[in-house]
């Protein structure tokens, strides 16, 4: 279907409100690069966190003269070291994401322009990946309001194909990840082999996870009646049917059960879930539901 790639992902109002934001993450990560995220790790920053005994080998500039003074014995001052936050982004391409106005993809690709940029200006190591059977198209790590045109130029030539296999794209993702942080899942997350077996894998990278469930409004409240034939548009499967007011209470059901058994399951394993439509405005999930959800502030 097509998209409305003419306009910008984002407008530059929009653009004005984001740069009040900043990501959270509900863990302490280290990073490579000192950043304004507090670290566990002991490092040379200005504040002051603990002092431990002085062993041979410690750096003697750090050595608190004032306490050997009044203990007389040798202690190292220990300071809160801040590193940056890695954010990864991961973007379902498969061809089931092709539909929708707008698209299921296009609606994927402003919600990870806005939450890039987010991370851009808050100088976070920003990375953006897509994925359908496996990883399809990757943009290196990204740093600083300058990089925004990567972001989008990247976004911006991303194009549906390809069938979903949920589990071998993110257990790839798992494999060749170095840094911990926060990673956002944008699917739709039907994947006929599930999701269970995917999200296991970031889960245990110990990863703060965002699964971000997005539906087009005709697949929530579909509107059609009488004989079809259904073709899935990632394996070409085929199905004649039906539709009746009875077939369609049942499909209603079944997925308010898949949706709920999705929310369960992430629920269980500290995975924050997010199911939206896409006539929901992408600003208001970013600027509202996301806040709620405690990815941003």
């Amino acid at each position: 279907m097509a998209e409305t790639q003419s306009e910008p992902l984002l407008d530059p109002k929009f653009l004005t409100k984001l740069e009040q934001l900043e990501l959270v993450s509900r863990k302490i990560f280290m990073g490579r690069m000192k950043g304004e995220r507090r670290s566990k790790k002991k490092g040379q920053s200005v504040e002051f966190a603990d002092y431990k005994n002085y062993v041979v080998g410690d750096d003697l500039r750090f050595l608190d003269w004032n306490l050997y003074a009044r203990l007389d014995r040798l202690f190292i001052r220990l300071f809160m070291e801040e590193e940056d936050l890695h954010f990864y982004i991961l973007i379902d391409n498969s061809l089931s994401m092709d539909f929708g106005s707008p698209t299921k993809l296009h609606y994927a690709k402003q919600v990870a322009a806005a939450l890039a940029f987010i991370g851009l200006v808050n100088l976070d190591r920003v990375v953006i990946e897509a994925f359908n059977n496996r990883l399809t198209q990757s943009m290196p790590a990204a740093r600083g309001r300058r990089s925004l045109w990567r972001v989008f130029d990247f976004l911006g030539k991303l194009e549906p194909t390809g069938s979903s296999d949920l589990a071998q794209s993110l257990r790839t993702f798992s494999l060749k990840s170095s840094g911990k942080g926060i990673v956002v899942v944008l699917s739709d997350f039907m994947d006929k082999g599930g999701y269970e077996e995917a999200l296991r894998y970031l889960i245990a990278r110990q990863m703060d996870v965002y699964a971000i469930q997005i539906l087009s409004q005709e697949e929530i409240e579909p509107d059609v009646t009488g004989d079809l034939r259904l073709t899935d548009v990632e394996d070409d499967d085929t199905a004649e049917v039906t539709v009746s007011a009875a077939l369609l209470k049942r499909y209603k059901q079944n997925l308010d059960a898949y949706r709920a058994a999705f929310h369960a399951f992430c629920t269980r394993r500290g995975v924050s879930c997010l199911f939206t439509s896409n006539q929901v405005p992408f600003d208001r999930l970013v600027l509202t539901y996301l806040r709620q959800r405690g990815l941003v502030r």
